[in-house]
């Protein structure tokens, strides 16, 4: 059941017409990162986990001065990306495997994690805690079901793999890494969506 993010990032390559094609909603995931963006205390790098290619977070981050960086597992999304913001820093890498040279003082993952294998998870999150600066924010997305759980669908065009640690089971695991729970959201009941802002104490 579980594919590997080399694989995500094919199938994305395909599908980057449902960005790009001017019906994407570009305020969605906007006033969550607002809120996240109200608990940080120092304005400097940032980084988009899963950037894609509409670079409406990049352009928030550079509204509110920090200098952003984006890193998705999709080629095409970062060539994308780039076009669309040439002087920022694109990392065309897979988040398990990359290891992350700066620290950040806000990082965002909007549905992106739940891409990610499994067991890999948790790994992922301490890395992208480490990855904070004192003080730092992360927001990130999740299917906020009750259990941790993975499945695969093609709703958007090819195949997909999804995967939860489960509301609790981040909580658990955020805590355990040093972080401050600042606000967690079903943000599109009833459906499972769900974000939650952290900070890392």
């Amino acid at each position: 059941m579980t594919m590997h993010p080399k694989d995500i990032g094919k199938a994305y390559d395909k599908i980057t017409h449902l960005w790009e094609n001017g019906n994407f909603n570009r305020n969605n995931g906007i006033d969550a990162h607002k809120r996240a963006l109200a608990f940080v205390n120092n304005k400097g790098k940032a980084l988009d986990v899963g950037c894609g290619s509409t670079g409406r977070f990049i352009d928030l981050l550079l509204n509110e001065g920090f200098t952003p960086e984006g890193v998705d597992v999709s080629a095409e999304m970062i060539r994308l990306a780039r076009r669309r913001h040439p002087g920022v820093v694109f990392h065309h890498r897979d988040i398990c495997e990359w290891c992350i040279e700066e620290k950040y003082d806000f990082i965002t993952a909007w549905d992106s994690i739940w891409h990610i294998p499994l067991e890999q998870q948790a790994t992922v999150l301490a890395k992208l805690v480490f990855s904070l600066n004192k003080g730092g924010v992360l927001i990130f997305t999740f299917g906020g079901t009750d259990e941790k759980s993975h499945h695969t669908d093609d709703f958007m065009g090819p195949e997909v793999y999804y995967a939860t640690l489960g509301t609790n089971g981040f909580l658990t695991l955020l805590i355990s890494l040093g972080c401050l729970c600042k606000h967690l959201e079903y943000s599109q009941h009833p459906e499972s969506h769900t974000y939650l802002i952290v900070q890392k104490a």
